[in-house]
């Protein structure tokens, strides 16, 4: 895989789609920015993350805000939101952002942003839920006018109370005025112990990358048998990100991390969940094998 570059910004694949128990799930490209490739990679050597995830000067990585657009019958799930486009140029520069695309997506797939029944975040980073809220004549308003929005309720928490560990990560305004319309929902889970947030659709925390961080599930019930398509989230931010061990330095409990990230692996070649990748700069979802004692990437879709 050649460098990324930020400025070819590509739209959404309009052809490219995974259905599965009644569901039809499609990619929505809200943006892109830029990471230190040490801080996505934690331990991971450079000499073995750079091939996979090439660095720029500056050496940081080209990073995807893939959402999904999740639809069966009359529910119309958008899973995560993108960075939005509410910031100010320091942090345009210094993260390289490209974002508030969501709705243009959408509209590429025929959908409008007021057709969409329920919003779901695996956590309440700025990268995940910015895109929830949009400025319009200089007011703050939800961009899914007519969706219940669903996050852990510790996310919620975090993001609209931040303590001095955390608050380079949320930002209150992603959250506050959807709070204030009574929009917002926090939901309890645990591992192995999702939240069904509608029928075909659960979150599970697992903590570990933050507080909350959850993986998302579209389909059948986890670990039921059928067909199961979980989003990782950071939990597994990348397709490179496959092995146990490749933790970010921004994950607040590593130990955890690599507990759960090992267990989640685990049951996704056990029950052969698709994975949908948020980080991706250029793979919407694969399968996991194992490869020995690794894991490894069965089926693929590029985008």
């Amino acid at each position: 895989m050649g460098a990324p570059i930020l400025g070819s910004m590509s739209q959404t694949d309009t052809a490219l789609e995974l259905s599965l128990e009644g569901w039809r799930i499609r990619p929505l490209i809200e943006g892109r920015f830029r990471l230190d490739g040490g801080a996505m990679w934690g331990v991971v050597p450079k000499n073995l993350w750079g091939p996979l995830t090439p660095p720029a000067e500056d050496n940081t990585i080209a990073m995807a805000l893939r959402c999904f657009l999740c639809e069966r019958g009359d529910d119309k799930v958008v899973i995560e939101a993108g960075v939005g486009d509410r910031w100010p140029e320091k942090h345009r520069r210094m993260y390289h952002l490209d974002g508030g695309h969501l709705e243009r997506e959408l509209r590429a797939l025929g959908v409008e942003p007021g057709e969409i029944t329920c919003a779901v975040a695996s956590h309440g980073h700025w990268d995940h839920v910015g895109g929830w809220v949009v400025e319009r004549d200089g007011a703050l308003e939800p961009l899914f006018q007519n969706a219940r929005h669903v996050l852990p309720c510790i996310e919620l928490e975090r993001c609209l109370n931040p303590d001095h560990v955390r608050k380079a990560s949320y930002r209150p305004d992603d959250l506050a005025v959807l709070v204030e319309r009574g929009q917002v929902e926090g939901v309890d889970s645990a591992p192995g112990e999702p939240f069904q947030v509608l029928p075909g659709v659960w979150i599970e925390s697992v903590g570990g990358h933050s507080d909350g961080s959850s993986a998302v599930f579209v389909g059948a019930p986890p670990r039921e048998g059928g067909d199961t398509a979980v989003f990782w989230g950071d939990v597994v931010p990348t397709a490179h990100h496959i092995q146990p061990p490749y933790i970010m330095a921004y994950d607040i409990d590593v130990a955890r991390s690599f507990e759960q990230r090992g267990r989640l692996l685990a049951d996704a070649v056990e029950h052969g969940w698709w994975g949908l990748y948020y980080h991706d700069e250029r793979q919407a979802w694969s399968r996991l094998v194992k490869d020995g004692r690794r894991f490894a990437i069965e089926d693929v879709a590029v985008h």
